[in-house]
């Protein structure tokens, strides 16, 4: 197991589906030995104009089980895990039901990691997208002390 420390469900759902996640509906579903899934309705909230589900849509839910995935592999009261890149190839359209994201390690690096989510149609299993979320891992005191915005020159 690559986990930090045994992790529940019930835990992910209380703790961090607190936010985006909870405005979309995405519900985390199995946490494996080395992945996460969590499931996503395509509705009114997730679709876009033409009634296909948005591309956003599946990468937040990339974003939110990698960055989930990469926090529970970390000593949370010492680090954060934070998203610093994402991409995503949309292969099929689905208008309704659910659509699953399974999350698994590419690399799990002291300082950065990358995890792919296989987005898949929950009724047929065909895969919808796939996507990739690289994670910085950084101290917890980083977020907090950063008073103003940095600007590069």
């Amino acid at each position: 197991m690559i986990w930090f420390k045994d992790y529940t469900i019930e835990m992910l759902q209380g703790f961090r589906n607190a936010h985006m996640g909870t405005h979309i509906g995405i519900e985390f579903t199995e946490i494996g030995d080395d992945f996460l899934c969590a499931k996503m309705p395509v509705d009114d909230r997730t679709t876009q104009p033409f009634g296909i589900l948005h591309g956003g849509a599946s990468c937040v839910l990339s974003e939110t089980l990698g960055s989930v995935a990469s926090w529970m592999t970390i000593d949370p009261d010492a680090y954060r895990a934070v998203g610093i890149e994402i991409n995503a190839n949309h292969i099929r359209a689905v208008t309704e039901g659910n659509v699953i994201g399974r999350c698994e390690p590419i690399h799990t690096g002291r300082r950065t990691q990358v995890w792919q989510t296989d987005i898949t149609e929950e009724s047929t299993g065909k895969r919808v997208a796939l996507s990739r979320i690289t994670v910085a891992i950084i101290d917890q005191g980083t977020l907090s002390a950063q008073k103003e915005p940095v600007h590069l020159k």
